[in-house]
């Protein structure tokens, strides 16, 4: 069974989740390096956040490949791609103080609300009630971890 959306509709609906797409990946990447570099008091503490962080993102990304893919269209899967359409930049996270990590990851969190509510207010317009139930799934996630985030390091 095809979904119930007009192809004519789909495909700036699947732009904009190929560019959260790639927001994600530099994300998740960006999780992985703290994860790896992490050092300091807190290292146990953030070590395992930053891998249930990384995990989620991963989950995450291959929900929106499979979403894009449930529409029709193609999601992007080179990191040339990543990288063009990606507003998240990378960072080298080599000799980071941890609490300047868990900043950069709030940062992303916050980037990655405002274009998931932007999707949602498209997608809601569509009527596309799956797309707009994923975000803010994901959305939820982020802005629970945000609050825990913010407490850690106040």
């Amino acid at each position: 069974m095809e979904n119930s959306l007009e192809n004519n509709k789909i495909n700036p609906l699947s732009d904009h989740l190929n560019v959260l797409l790639a927001n994600y990946h530099i994300h998740y990447q960006k999780l992985r390096g703290c994860h790896w570099n992490v050092k300091g008091p807190h290292f146990f503490t953030l070590h395992l956040k930053f891998e249930e962080l990384y995990v989620n993102a991963q989950l995450n990304i291959d929900a929106l490949a499979e979403r894009i893919l449930t529409l029709g269209l193609l999601p992007y899967s080179t990191f040339t791609e990543y990288i063009k359409y990606s507003k998240l930049k990378e960072i080298d996270t080599v000799g980071m103080k941890d609490t300047d990590m868990v900043l950069a990851i709030m940062d992303d969190f916050s980037q990655l609300i405002e274009m998931e509510q932007l999707i949602m207010a498209i997608s809601a317009q569509m009527g596309d009630d799956g797309t707009n139930d994923l975000l803010n799934t994901f959305m939820q996630f982020k802005e629970k971890t945000s609050w825990m985030l913010r407490s850690f390091i106040a």
